[in-house]
């Protein structure tokens, strides 16, 4: 599939996982929400699974921003 696509990167279906749970989170789909989806029995398992990206932290400080200012 990566090849018909001319995508040169390695990738494995074990990623899509962590690909997925990370998207959840950017969401705003709870942790907990996403640990169930997973199949994962500890949170500690989840949390390896998602990724702090880019839209996260922008709209953390976003939100920071907005508590702070607009009040």
């Amino acid at each position: 599939m990566l090849k018909e696509a001319e995508i040169d990167k390695d990738a494995r279906v074990h990623d899509a996982r962590h690909t997925a749970a990370t998207l959840l989170l950017e969401l705003g789909v709870d942790l907990r929400v996403v640990q169930a989806i997973l199949g994962h029995s500890q949170l500690t398992t989840t949390k390896r699974y998602t990724h702090i990206t880019e839209t996260l932290a922008t709209e953390a400080a976003a939100r920071m921003g907005r508590a702070l200012w607009e009040r």
